[in-house]
């Protein structure tokens, strides 16, 4: 049994994109190449129209495919491999602690610090929406099986409003959670997150901080160490680090950092 971490690129993405292109490849032939209409203005507007959405689901699939194939657990780049195994070497749980892993998805970072910590336990918590269909509790679960991972347990749960009780986790981590949660307090979240931490706690997350969609997350640092959080600090990821500076760019991931500190 082998695990499968599915892909941050939705196949079924890829392939509904492809064939909305093939359609509007094929009504551009069907109007502009044959005299379905008899009148020259109505057939020069819709063949400029599906020229134009024709080019667009074409790149949009090139895409969405190159992404599919960069993410891939079994392709060339596995570049969401290379992130998980990234960050999971920034968390060290002390023996019998627990950690807590919001937006687990389909429980790879999980497994991969639960494999780091195995005198620890890890708690992966999502809302599994259906956007991911594909993602559940039921997959996170047989993936820790495939790993020969017991020391994982998976929850329903929710990032604005966490069902735990403050200062229970000894570490919080997350990867590309937050930015996908539609919110104009994405530091609020943070905090949210950061109220579940020990005393004494880790917390490593990874994420789209750009201040558009963070805000100054520098101010965010300072006030982190003005509440009394230890080296805390921003971690650029596109820099080499989980990608190069261009493939952040074209895959639309440019202001990956990792915000990282104690409590």
């Amino acid at each position: 049994m082998k695990p499968d971490y599915k892909n941050w690129m939705p196949k079924g993405m890829v392939t509904g994109s492809a064939i909305g292109a093939g359609i509007s490849i094929l009504l551009l032939i069907v109007f502009g190449c044959t005299p379905l209409l008899s009148s020259v203005g109505a057939k020069t507007v819709l063949t400029i129209i599906f020229a134009i959405i024709s080019v667009f689901l074409v790149g949009m699939t090139i895409w969405m495919f190159l992404m599919y194939r960069a993410f891939s657990y079994n392709g060339k780049r596995k570049m969401s491999k290379q992130i998980i195994e990234g960050i999971a070497e920034y968390v060290h749980l002390p023996e019998l602690g627990c950690g807590l892993d919001v937006g687990c998805g389909s429980g790879a970072l999980t497994i991969a610090c639960a494999k780091r910590n195995p005198n620890a336990s890890l708690v992966g918590i999502d809302r599994w929406g259906k956007e991911y269909a594909s993602f559940n509790k039921a997959l996170c679960v047989n993936n820790s099986i495939a790993e020969g991972v017991n020391n994982t347990t998976f929850r329903q749960g929710n990032a604005l409003n966490l069902d735990f009780e403050d200062e229970v986790f000894d570490a919080v981590i997350s990867n590309y959670v937050y930015h996908n949660i539609p919110s104009s307090d994405r530091q609020k979240i943070l905090l949210e997150t950061l109220r579940t931490l020990k005393k004494g706690g880790t917390f490593v997350i990874h994420d789209i901080m750009s201040k558009a969609k963070y805000g100054d997350m520098e101010a965010f640092v300072k006030k982190l160490r003005s509440m009394g959080y230890e080296k805390v600090e921003l971690i650029d990821t596109t820099n080499g680090l989980f990608m190069t500076p261009f493939e952040a760019k074209w895959m639309g991931l440019s202001g990956s950092k990792i915000l990282m500190g104690r409590k």
